[in-house]
Formats: structure tokens, C-alpha cells, sequence
């Protein structure tokens, strides 16, 4: 579980002060699914930075599990990070000299996972995207929906708590993103993941369970109806 307590984020530009996070206090229950909403420049991706332990808040506290991620030491958080929490961004972030599989294998390294259970734990990750005929390509050779299946899979190899999802499908038509949001759903409930979502989407956020909406790094939270 997630608490956020008094969360502020602060920017100094030029002689200007420009509070990102502005006070956020926020819980999120283990297996929640979570929309962030909110326009440009509001807070949402400093938000999901917080969550993911990719930066630190200027006050307050960021609490996974009963740890406080704001306080903990480089290379704890950065073992927390890679332990559990998946990524999933809106470039897909691949490595294009190496194949789907490899790419994949690349969460496992830090982890100190051994060569054959690597690439074994990888194929599977993809199988489970719909990729299992895809382990040689490289990135050059699948189309943007094949290669942010290669994304969800690299993010969920390592079998982690939390799913952070930035605009993840930002870069693709109308028809691959209900395709690889039916990933994502399908994944939150298979695993038991908590998952949470940055998009400018509306008609995503309307089928999440909870709505978070941020704007001037304020955050307000409202429960959707959805079956």
C-alpha cells in the first residue's frame, strides 16, 4: 500500500518558486487500479515519479509498504525500484540493438537472476503478451503495439508489486490502445498488481475504479461506477 503524506515538490526557475506537488496527501490500497488525470503541467508525472522512486519530494512522505522511500539511501531505493516496481513508458524505452527477449532480460540483470532462468522467465513474459513468436526480432522490426508489449513484459518480468504506467498509449492508434489496454487490465487482474495510470485519455480514465486529478499540485480523488 501506498500513503502519501503532505507530498510537495518544489521547482526553482530563474526567480520564480513553482510547487510541482503542493501538500498531497494520498492512499493507495494494494491491488488499486488508479487513473492520474490532469492538464500539462499539473503535477501528474511528478506524481508518478514519487510513486516510482525516481525522484524525491522536497517535504513529506512517500510510503510503500511501511517504508518511506523519500528517506531511504541510493542504493536501497534503487533496490526497492527494481524489485518492485514496473515501468511502462509512453517511448517504450527498448534497446534497439538488442532482441525482444534481451530486452526483456534486462530487468532481471540487476536482480542478479542467473543466465538460463533469465531467458526463460523473458520468453514467458512475452508469451504472456502475445509475443511468444517474437523473441528474436528487434525493436526495428515490430510495429509500436508489438513493442509496448515488449514494454509491459520487460516491466512485469521481475514480478513486482506496482505497475506505473505513463501515457502508455500515447504513441499508438485507436485500435492498438484498447488492445493494449486489454493487456494492461488483463495483467492488473491476473497478477494482483496495483496498478496506476498517467493519460490524458477520458475515455480510459472512465473505466478505471478511482480517478486522481491534479492540477496546480493539487489532487483530488473521485470513485468511478464501473462494472
Amino acid at each position: 500500500m501506498y500513503e502519501l503524506k503532505a507530498v510537495t515538490k518544489r521547482y526553482t526557475r530563474g526567480k520564480e518558486t513553482v510547487d510541482a506537488l503542493a501538500g498531497v496527501d494520498l492512499t493507495i490500497p494494494d491491488g488499486d487500479r488508479l487513473v492520474i488525470q490532469g492538464p500539462t503541467g499539473g503535477g501528474k508525472s511528478t506524481l508518478l515519479q514519487m510513486l516510482g522512486g525516481l525522484d524525491r519530494p522536497t517535504s513529506g512522505e512517500v510510503v510503500l509498504d511501511g517504508t518511506d522511500m523519500a528517506k531511504l539511501p541510493e542504493a536501497r531505493l534503487t533496490r526497492v525500484r527494481s524489485e518492485n516496481i514496473g515501468f511502462v513508458f509512453q517511448s517504450f524505452n527498448l534497446i534497439p540493438t538488442l532482441t525482444a527477449q534481451e530486452n526483456v532480460e534486462t530487468a532481471l540483470v540487476p536482480l542478479g537472476v542467473k543466465t538460463r532462468e533469465r531467458r526463460e522467465r523473458a520468453a514467458e513474459a512475452l508469451r504472456s503478451v502475445g509475443l511468444g513468436e517474437r523473441l528474436g526480432h528487434l525493436p526495428g522490426e515490430m510495429s509500436g503495439g508489438q513493442q509496448q508489449r515488449v514494454a509491459i513484459a520487460r516491466a512485469l518480468v521481475k514480478q513486482p508489486k506496482v505497475l506505473l504506467a505513463d501515457e502508455p498509449t500515447g504513441n499508438l492508434d485507436e485500435s492498438m490502445r484498447d488492445e493494449i489496454m486489454d493487456v494492461l487490465e488483463r495483467m492488473w487482474k491476473e497478477l494482483g498488481l496495483t496498478f496506476i495510470m498517467v493519460t490524458h485519455d477520458s475515455a480510459l480514465a472512465k473505466k478505471a475504479p478511482r480517478v486522481a486529478t491534479i492540477r496546480k499540485g493539487r489532487i483530488t480523488v473521485k470513485e468511478n461506477a464501473v462494472s
